[in-house]
């Protein structure tokens, strides 16, 4: 059995636990941040290229399915290798994607970006929520274990928030809008490789490896309804957040005859704003309430997006946007927060990265279907199917995530 542990450091990492802390938080902001930068910038790659809307969908699908195979083969290998590596390996491979958008600009060079991207994220993501969480209990062992997990879910949506913002104005008033966000991003998430490299491991590395095997749910036969409720709500909010990072410039283009770029990183970082600021606001509430208030705030905003869409009111399809993200903060959150307490702490960086993977598998299918879609159908008939699915999923997550959520 691994446990976790402080090392003892060498003279250079002179970076305490506390520090630590937020230099992970920090880190882990800009990674996901970078992830979501190009939302504002797919329409002008499609006005440059002249590719359709499906192309789009295509190259943000490489993100998600990088993301997914990551969780998948690597999203727990930080149980036996430590924290601090995997968060640095995850960190160059960022840098690595902004360096490819920087320097192969076409479609092709789009894809293998966004993959590698999403290769990058998917290691980061459980791995720096567990990290966060051992940093946080080894320089302040009498808080409440819970406001590690309430930070690493703001410094989640947060940093997802952030991307689309900065895209939005570089793509408003940089005279490079394809080249400078990528340059930006490429020296911050090079710094903070460094920074990252001098933050204490939590984890004891074991003098012999265990067996490589793909990524896999070690829960008892009780826990597992609770874990698959909460696994199909993050795929059904996930969805929700796949939908405004890979949709929102051709939805307003197409259905509320809106182009501006600036409005489309706006649309999107106030989504994910809304989660993170939900998450904080409610952040006293008991999990299941927490979960019960996310499911209604999603509903709300699936019902709102359509109409929307179908009535051409864009402070409607904003509104929607933020209701729904909202309800994502909110129900993401009661998600992580079930699942860390059904997993024993050996595995817990290897469940967590279980219930990443649902998530972004949520980023995948709806989002490529509603790009297909619209290849036929009008903006308003591709988004009333995706809210009637993601209704459905909601459906049926509910009864099961709220059964095994803390009361």
């Amino acid at each position: 059995m691994l446990n976790t542990v402080t090392l003892h450091r060498p003279a250079l990492r002179r970076i305490s636990h506390g520090r630590g802390f937020w230099i992970i938080a920090a880190a882990y902001a800009a990674s996901l941040a970078f992830s979501t930068v190009p939302t504002p910038l797919y329409l002008l790659y499609q006005q440059r290229d002249g590719f359709p809307t499906y192309v789009v969908t295509i190259v943000f699908a490489a993100y998600a399915v990088g993301v997914m195979a990551s969780l998948y083969l690597a999203g727990h290998v930080s149980d036996w290798l430590g924290r601090r590596r995997v968060i640095l390996a995850a960190t160059l491979t960022q840098a690595l994607s902004a360096a490819i958008f920087l320097t192969w600009p076409e479609v092709p060079g789009l894809i293998l970006a966004r993959l590698i991207g999403g290769v990058g994220i998917g290691a980061l993501t459980a791995t720096a929520t567990a990290h966060l969480s051992e940093l946080r209990a080894m320089a302040r062992p009498r808080e409440d274990h819970g406001r590690a997990g309430l930070i690493a879910t703001v410094v989640n949506m947060g940093g997802l928030a952030l991307g689309p913002l900065f895209g939005g104005v570089f793509a408003r008033y940089s005279a490079e809008p394809l080249t400078t966000p990528f340059v930006f991003f490429l020296v911050l998430l090079l710094a903070s490789a460094i920074a990252v490299a001098l933050v204490p491991e939590t984890v004891e590395r074991a003098e012999e490896l265990p067996a490589y095997r793909p990524q896999r749910v070690s829960l008892p036969s009780s826990a597992r309804p609770a874990f698959f409720g909460a696994a199909i709500g993050a795929f059904a909010a996930f969805a929700i957040t796949g939908l405004f990072m890979a949709l929102t410039p051709t939805l307003l283009a197409q259905g509320l005859h809106e182009n501006s770029r600036l409005t489309a990183g706006l649309a999107s970082f106030s989504v994910f704003a809304a989660a993170a600021g939900a998450q904080v606001l409610f952040a006293g509430l008991a999990t299941r309430i927490q979960l019960r208030l996310g499911l209604t705030l999603m509903v709300t905003g699936l019902v709102a997006l359509p109409i929307a869409v179908t009535t051409s009111l864009l402070w409607l399809f904003v509104a929607g946007g933020i209701v729904a993200g909202a309800g994502v903060g909110l129900s993401f959150r009661a998600s992580v927060a079930t699942v860390a307490a059904l997993a024993e702490p050996p595995v817990r960086g290897e469940v967590l990265a279980a219930l990443f993977l649902a998530a972004y598998a949520g980023l995948v299918l709806p989002i490529l279907l509603i790009g297909i879609a619209l290849v036929w159908l009008p903006s308003a008939w591709a988004l009333i199917g995706f809210s009637l699915l993601e209704l459905g999923l909601l459906a049926w997550s509910a009864p099961r995530a709220l059964a095994g959520a803390k009361r």
